[in-house]
């Protein structure tokens, strides 16, 4: 696993395309439309969302450029690049849709609070290639974010709306803390892995 640093414009918007194309579906997003409908706004709110994290040196990927993860320590959360993608948000996406979603992710945002507010580290999205998911790609990113939180004795914390990839994560050894549903019917699940020598409880 490696950090994403020092790329390429090419390079960096290949990463911007693969991550936001494996988002597409996530039911964060569906209320911006169909499938197909939504493609391009999802494309766009996932690059501003990519560009934050490669700015605040958070994005790693494997070897291959199949599989991305952002890893962000709370304590170390910049300012400015999340500033930046609110900024390139709101310019790049109708204000309606945007607005209708924020107010929906408003509603969801608290569900990790019992952690959030002592030390841990985020996960801050995952991502696998379309073509390259099924090969363990996924169990790989989140063994490397184990040993990230492992090595700063800290919990690991990942939220995600959708049931399936919580489950996922639930099998690679997370527990499920907290769940809560907004008015357009969307889950947000929060879960957490500790290490066994972790101090939080």
């Amino acid at each position: 696993m490696i950090l994403a640093e020092n790329l390429s414009e090419k390079e960096h918007k290949k990463i911007r395309f693969l991550i936001g194309d494996a988002f597409v579906t996530n039911e964060l997003f569906h209320e911006l439309g169909a499938i197909e409908e939504r493609r391009p706004l999802v494309l766009k709110y996932m690059a501003s969302y990519v560009d934050y994290v490669y700015e605040a040196k958070s994005l790693y990927m494997t070897e291959d450029g199949c599989g991305f993860i952002g890893l962000q320590y709370s304590e170390k959360a910049p300012i400015l690049p999340q500033l930046k993608m609110l900024i390139r948000i709101f310019y790049w996406l109708p204000f309606k849709k945007l607005r209708k979603m924020l107010r929906h992710i408003g509603q969801i945002a608290d569900t990790n609070q019992k952690y959030a507010k002592r030390p841990h580290i985020d996960v801050l999205m995952a991502a696998v290639v379309k073509s390259s998911r099924g090969k363990g790609y996924a169990k790989q990113l989140i063994m490397f974010a184990k040993k990230t939180a492992a090595k700063r004795n800290v919990p690991l914390l990942i939220d995600t709306d959708m049931k399936a990839y919580a489950e996922m994560y639930r099998h690679l050894g997370f527990k499920l803390y907290n769940s809560k549903t907004a008015d357009n019917q969307v889950t947000r699940y929060s879960l957490i892995w500790k290490h066994e020598n972790s101090s939080s409880k």
